[in-house]
């Protein structure tokens, strides 16, 4: 299939309608309001339903029941709108509802900015919502990337019963790029049998809940979350690494953060320099096991991210006190420069080559 030159958010609209998607309840907001416009003119197209909510948090809940109707669904927003929806979001997750979310970041707290962020991440894979619930969260690097997984991640959802979120920086869903539409590989997925599509008076009704008053029964809840959780760490953890078997310095950078990185390392390595880079593509399950690879004499671990820091607890786990692990960020929508990442590497190995 030919390549077709998309910006990055209508590109999510694009993949999620090739992936089945026949359903999205959302609200504006910048820097995504593209998303939903798409959507709002292309998903009638194919039979399906965009729906403008009141509010954020109508979004979710119409989420909620399109899920529990056995739909492919999705919704999406940027930082303070994805905020309204965690409530809902515990609940879907809760209840084993599989949906997609896309959270296109913007700077913060509260309002912030409407400039490309990571402040999110806490967010993303601490769980913003209540209870001991977990999601896969992609951080894609590019266009391409993007569509690979929205397509990817319905499949997900559907395996394990479970939401699955998107996040990107303002810039990935801003920038344009060319992208193909790929076939994912093939997954087996199960039987909605569990959905609310009526019963023809052949079975006792389905109930979609996340409520157990008896608190043996959501202990036992619990437990078979964390099961399914565990299973998702054992199979879904995606990452990029470069060059870390050898390298002096590591940098430990995602989504369009990442992509700077990758500019600043070759102009480090024309100098001379042997420095590495480990990119999470999940950011939940994190691909710890990576950072075992890391050469052992290795000087230290840079993580660079576009907020104050959120990412470094995740490496201080991953790198198990062998390395010292600093930090370089930007907040407010201002975004980390190849030039200063340079000079924070050189410091780590010694100054001037």
């Amino acid at each position: 299939m030919a390549k077709v030159l998309m910006k990055g958010n209508e590109a999510i609209g694009a993949a999620a309608i090739a992936a089945g998607c026949k359903y999205f309840f959302g609200y504006p907001i910048t820097p995504q309001s593209e998303l939903p416009e798409y959507m709002s003119r292309e998903l009638p197209k194919v039979g399906g339903v965009f729906l403008q909510a009141e509010s954020e948090v109508a979004a979710i809940n119409m989420v909620y029941g399109a899920a529990g109707a056995g739909a492919r669904v999705m919704t999406s927003s940027s930082s303070p709108g994805m905020s309204l929806k965690q409530e809902g979001i515990s609940y879907i997750a809760g209840a084993e509802l599989p949906c997609l979310l896309v959270n296109i970041m913007r700077g913060g707290p509260g309002l912030g900015s409407i400039q490309p962020s990571q402040t999110d991440y806490f967010q993303a894979t601490r769980g913003g919502g209540n209870g001991d619930y977990r999601m896969v969260v992609f951080a894609p690097s590019d266009v391409q990337e993007l569509v690979d997984l929205i397509i990817e991640g319905f499949d997900i959802a559907d395996q394990y019963r479970n939401p699955v979120m998107v996040v990107g920086d303002g810039m990935i869903g801003q920038m344009m790029e060319p992208v193909e539409f790929k076939t994912p590989i093939k997954r087996e997925l199960p039987e909605k049998d569990w959905a609310t599509v009526g019963t023809g008076g052949n079975r006792k009704p389905n109930i979609i809940n996340s409520l157990y008053i008896a608190p043996e029964d959501l202990e036992a809840h619990n437990i078979k979350l964390q099961a399914k959780y565990q299973k998702i760490k054992e199979n879904e953890a995606r990452v990029e690494s470069y060059k870390i078997e050898d390298a002096d310095v590591v940098i430990a950078a995602y989504g369009t953060t990442a992509r700077i990185a990758k500019t600043a390392i070759a102009k480090l390595e024309k100098e001379g320099y042997k420095v590495g880079l480990i990119r999470p593509i999940t950011l939940w399950p994190y691909p710890y096991d990576e950072f075992k690879k890391i050469n052992p004499n290795c000087k230290g671990v840079l993580t660079v991210e576009m907020n104050n820091g959120q990412m470094v607890d995740d490496v201080k786990i991953a790198v198990e006190g062998k390395f010292p692990v600093s930090f370089y960020g930007r907040t407010g929508g201002m975004v980390p420069t190849p030039d200063a990442i340079i000079e924070h590497v050189k410091k780590i190995s010694g100054g001037e080559r």
